[in-house]
């Protein structure tokens, strides 16, 4: 048994939770976000919901983060110089060739983090299988060291051509480098992965030293800020991967937090689908300012082996969500052809949507769906009052020019929103030949609940599922969130009996170095290995992933004719047919997982009651397409299946029950809601 806090900062609000499991004990709070500096309200958030004895008992910290994505965002990070083998110099600028939006004849690609004149080419070459070509010019190294101390440079990504093979020349380029006096971060390929494809790994490792220098500033500043007010535990964030990691390691490897903020609902998602017998889900993270959907599977987030981000690539594993700009901050507005708009532009956490009386006055789907009572009494997180009339005033500065009422207007911004939502739903599930009707929609972030109805609609989805704790569901996500360390290892070879044996020595070494870099002051005895191959056809370019079961020793124990069924199996059930070729093994990975003790049942605990004024409210109906009288009541006060209409109010979000629903609780005390007009 063990206390943990979980804090994810999303673009409106900072999302805090404790959870006490020897008192079965939740705390749940909901601040605005601090952009300048995240971790003010991080510290703001556990000071008024802990005290200094409270925060002493706390075993883990585990957050979720965007520092790293708002830097590439914003290219708001470190000046960064990279050495490169000598022909290599415009990589960053060639890059694949493709084209982001094939058919925009103005599209440009984003410029690189690194200028030319600080890509230096160093002569030196390796072999494809390691051995050396040409040593490293050590003469090239020192000079490059003196121009990145005279430009200001403060952080170098080293990568060289084939260097996944073979460390040395980075590892020697490196050393002399401090040798000649610069002082500065410095990032290598080889460590960063070791995987094949010279653009995504010199990119990754380019984005890693970027973004190294605030990254670590920011969680020295925030580990400082919780020891200084009594915390003795252990400080996780989560991986862009899925599962955790702990400060000291991302500090060393950045890359793999870009994605960390997203990630905490999806973590969320996986492990209440176990508990509910692995159902298949898709989720639906409607916060203040993005939509973030992800399809769960057998239990599990699906996962990439590759990102991308603002156009660039990250070699390193990534858990699968979408995000687009459509949230409860969304900025409505009109465009060239006169028509409704709703994001990405968003209003923030200041000055919020005009409904907050914080100086805001354009229109964003908070006001829309306020102004038709969908937000019952209008009472949100912290104690926030909406205004009515401000949200109508905001309303009217679009609809007056197309000439619409204000309700007319919010219906409509409603409806666009809930529509771009589905589309970013239908392209994670439908271009992986999976029906989103045959799914269960998982509602949760602060506007999901209250956008679950609409967005289901349009998607022909039947069942809604409610989490506990929607609002913040994201932070419980990160409670769950077990140690997870993954490596990768690029050899080609044919599958054979005797490739198996190099797999299994390349496991070996995968392991031995994932143990090295664990930087853990808790048990790991519990530790589990997971195995797996990216594999093709022989003349192919891309892989499929085959999860192998390790039987906990970290080593394949199928024969070669069994991994090759597997993979025939794989292939047919992905792309519908198969060949009859060799099959290649092109690389072998390696996953560590360090279990945190689990959580007890949501079933246990008890939820926070709402005070409620007024036992209804006049709110529209999309199904009746009317204003009706829904009822408003608290979610802690639900003990018996009922049907729509409803506004159901907890603590940080707000669920819009429309009359077509039947709902009920189950035992871990999600709402369950049923469209029974669908078969």
């Amino acid at each position: 048994m063990s206390s943990r806090i979980g804090v994810d900062i999303g673009g409106t609000f900072t999302d805090f939770i404790v959870y006490d499991e020897l008192g079965d004990k939740v705390i749940i709070d909901k601040i605005p976000t601090t952009p300048e500096s995240p971790e003010k309200a991080v510290i703001e958030v556990i000071k008024r919901n802990l005290n200094k004895e409270e925060l002493e008992k706390v075993d883990f910290f585990l957050h979720g983060t965007t520092v790293g994505l708002n830097s590439l965002l914003e290219r708001k990070g470190s000046k960064v110089g990279l050495l490169c083998t000598k022909g290599f110099r415009d990589i960053l600028e060639i890059r694949r060739g493709d084209r982001d939006e094939m058919y925009n004849l103005f599209w440009q690609p984003a410029p690189p983090l690194v200028p030319r004149f600080l890509r230096l080419e160093i002569d030196e070459r390796l072999y494809a299988d390691g051995s050396i070509n040409k040593k490293i010019n050590t003469d090239e190294i020192k000079s490059a060291s003196k121009k990145f101390i005279e430009e200001g440079v403060n952080s170098v990504a080293i990568a060289f051509i084939n260097s996944y093979t073979n460390k040395d020349h980075e590892l020697e380029a490196s050393k002399i480098l401090i040798e000649s006096g610069f002082n500065g971060q410095i990032s290598l390929s080889s460590m960063v992965s070791g995987e094949y494809r010279e653009y995504e790994r010199t990119t990754t490792t380019v984005i890693d030293a970027f973004v190294k220098a605030r990254m670590s500033n920011y969680l020295n500043t925030l580990k400082q800020s919780l020891n200084d007010l009594g915390y003795k535990g252990s400080f996780l964030v989560t991986r862009s991967g899925s599962g955790s990691m702990t400060f000291d390691e991302a500090e060393d490897r950045p890359f793999e937090t870009i994605m960390s903020g997203p990630v905490a609902g999806a973590e969320g998602a996986g492990e209440l689908s176990r508990k509910l017998n692995n159902t298949n889900m898709v989720t639906a993270d409607v916060g203040g300012t993005s939509f973030d959907t992800c399809l769960i599977i057998d239990g599990r987030p699906q996962i990439q082996f590759e990102g991308k981000i603002v156009g660039l690539p990250v070699q390193s594993p990534w858990v699968d969500v979408r995000s687009i700009g459509a949230g409860g901050g969304s900025i409505a507005y009109l465009d060239e052809g006169g028509l409704i708009r709703s994001g990405p532009q968003s209003s923030g956490a200041l000055p919020g949507p005009a409904c907050y009386d914080r100086g805001g006055k354009e229109p964003t789907t908070t006001d829309a769906a306020f102004y038709l009572g969908m937000l019952g009494e209008g009472k949100l997180a912290s104690g926030l009052q909406l205004n009515k009339s401000l949200a109508e005033k905001a309303l009217n500065s679009v609809g007056e020019k197309i000439k619409l009422s204000a309700f007319k207007t919010a219906k409509g911004i409603l409806q666009i929103s809930s529509a771009n939502m589905a589309d970013a739903i239908r392209e994670i599930t439908i271009e992986q030949g999976i029906d989103p009707r045959e799914l269960k929609l998982l509602a949760f972030g602060g506007a999901g609940p209250l956008m679950s109805n609409l967005i289901a609609q349009e998607l022909d989805i039947k069942e809604i599922i409610i989490p506990p704790y929607s609002g913040n569901f994201s932070a419980w996500g990160l409670l769950g969130a077990d140690l997870l360390q993954m490596n990768a290892k690029t050899k080609i070879l044919r599958l054979s009996e005797e490739s198996i044996k190099d797999c299994n020595v390349i496991l070996d070494e995968l392991f031995e170095e994932l143990q090295k870099r664990q930087k853990i002051d808790f048990d790991t005895s519990n530790q589990i290995k997971d195995i797996a191959l990216d594999m093709r056809w022989m003349g192919q370019e891309h892989t499929i992933t085959l999860k192998l079961d390790s039987e906990k020793d970290g080593k394949i124990n199928l024969k070669a004719e069994e991994i090759k069924n597997l993979f025939m199996k794989e292939y047919q059930r992905t792309f519908g047919s198969k060949l009859d070729t060799i099959i290649e093994i092109v690389s072998t990975r390696a996953s560590l997982r360090v279990p945190l003790p689990r959580k007890s049942e949501t079933g246990n605990i008890k939820e926070e009651n709402i005070e409620i004024s007024k036992d209804k409210i006049q709110c529209f109906s999309f199904n009746k397409n009317e204003i009706i009288d829904f009822e408003i009541i608290s979610r802690s006060n639900i003990d018996s299946n009922f049907t729509g209409p409803k506004i159901i109010v907890e603590s940080t979000a707000i669920t819009y029950v429309d009359v077509n629903y039947d709902v009920r609780k189950d035992a871990n005390n999600n709402l369950i809601l049923i469209n029974k007009d669908m078969k």
